[in-house]
């Protein structure tokens, strides 16, 4: 690798690319007449200029004349200088496109305008030929197909019903966006998805741009113990017991609040940091929620939603493939949609924009009488990988606990069990000392007594209620 890019080096760039116009257009993507010395400088322009202008390389002798520069054809060029030229000319690129970033990126800082610095910077280091030659459609197919299958949908929601219709889940690298109208339960429903993840043993991160983090953990503690949060401060013993048992068998959790207003950097600082300290793995990222994310590439008007979330978007879904995680966000649906049950793009708070850079939106429909009924109804609004597009799913819901689950699943907590289960552990049993074992399954732990009286009057009054 060269360590000096002179300008006799930079000549003979030039000289090759008019030797060999095929090496010109395998670099005309990355190629910046502002990157060649200034002596050299014109020529560079005038070839590109030409080049797109008439679809052929300039001769040394209109160059000459245009520019006064002399530049000739170099003889007898082999095919074994192609790759040298390749590989210097994209490091020759990449450092002076560095160079020019890192002087603007001065400036920028001087007049406090942080956000596009970055952006400046990344660019340039970024900068690559193409040397992904992309899918050989014919060459392989099953290898091909199987690769699509064991990538696509490799991620369970932890709902069954919604997997089916997104042929298997969510993708790593990918965008989701739950929209709902505001008191909908957009955040209850990515908790859900956390607590799904994290008890089927992957990592994660929650980050809060509206709720606090201690009453984010609060509603976790309800979903992860099956306790209603009425109940949660009144059993406190009960309930931490329960979550370090879950702990024993699930992944890690981290909760993180986030003033509004914060940006995509502010996120990727964090997850870093997180990373760098504690060693975690992150499998999903669930942030609460798009609508409350500054963009860090533009400077745009909070007012001016479209082009707002435009951004964000398209940031939040480089952040997604940049850590190769799940990642989930909400966005709010705007006020045509309170009194409307079948949601469309129109229905997007901001409008399209970002909905056309997610993967995968969902429409939350719900109210309180659905809610008091049990039920949740998700609307699928786009997907890129299914075609469940316009088909809508029913799931369950626990106003106690504010556990959503699949149709199928149960509900009943396991110390409560139902009336016939009881009555057939009765009748199955005959011996007293196993009617004194029912007792104790059917009641909290702590109401059980070793006293035969007190157990004789809760038993007397689990067969009264049967009656009734």
């Amino acid at each position: 690798m060269i360590n000096d890019y002179n300008i006799e080096v930079q000549k003979i760039f030039l000289q090759m690319m008019i030797t060999n116009a095929e090496l010109f257009t395998r670099v005309m993507n990355i190629i910046n007449a502002e990157n060649f010395d200034r002596r050299l400088r014109p020529a560079a322009e005038f070839i590109i200029e030409h080049t797109k202008k008439y679809n052929v390389m300039p001769d040394p002798t209109q160059i000459k004349a245009i520019t006064e520069i002399s530049l000739e054809r170099i003889d007898e060029l082999d095919e074994a200088y192609y790759n040298w030229f390749l590989e210097e000319f994209e490091a020759f690129t990449r450092r002076q496109e560095l160079e020019r970033a890192i002087l603007k990126s001065a400036d920028l800082l001087e007049k406090g305008e942080y956000g596009p610095v970055e952006k400046l910077i990344k660019d340039a280091v970024q900068i690559s030929l193409q040397k992904d030659m992309g899918t050989d459609y014919f060459a392989d197919p099953r290898a091909r197909l199987m690769a699509l299958k064991s990538n696509n949908g490799q991620n369970s929601t932890g709902w069954a019903t919604l997997d089916k219709k997104l042929y298997g889940g969510f993708n790593r690298g990918e965008l989701q966006i739950f929209a709902g109208g505001s008191g909908s339960g957009k955040s209850l429903v990515m908790q859900n998805l956390a607590v799904n993840w994290v008890q089927a043993g992957l990592s994660g991160v929650y980050v809060t741009l509206e709720l606090s983090e201690g009453l984010c953990s609060m509603r976790l503690d309800s979903m992860v113990t099956d306790t209603s949060t009425q109940e949660i401060f009144r059993d406190l013993d009960n309930v931490e017991m329960k979550v370090k048992m879950v702990a024993k068998k699930a992944g890690l959790l981290r909760v993180k609040y986030l003033p509004a207003q914060s940006n995509v950097n502010d996120i990727r600082a964090y997850v870093k940091e997180l990373q760098v300290q504690t060693g975690m793995r992150i499998d999903f990222l669930c942030v609460d929620y798009l609508d409350l994310i500054m963009p860090v590439t533009a400077k745009v008007s909070p007012s001016d939603l479209f082009v707002k979330d435009k951004y964000v978007s398209e940031e939040l879904r480089n952040l997604s493939k940049e850590l190769n995680v799940i990642f989930v966000t909400a966005s709010q649906l705007n006020r045509s949609a309170v009194d409307e049950i079948e949601f469309d793009h129109s229905h997007i708070a901001g409008g399209i924009s970002k909905i056309n850079t997610a993967d995968n939106v969902f429409g939350i429909f719900t109210s309180r009488s659905i809610r008091e009924s049990g039920r949740y109804q998700i609307q699928l609004m786009k997907t890129r990988s299914s075609s469940g597009v316009g088909q809508k799913i029913e799931l369950k819901y626990n106003g106690d606990t504010l556990r959503i689950t699949d149709e199928g699943e149960s509900y009943q907590k396991e110390s409560s069990p139902s009336p016939s289960q009881i009555m057939s552990q009765i009748k199955s049993t005959s011996q007293i000392g196993s009617i004194n074992e029912i007792i104790s399954q059917t009641v909290e732990p702590e109401q059980t007594s070793k006293n035969v009286d007190i157990q004789s009057v809760k038993l007397k009054s689990l067969i009264a209620s049967l009656k009734k």
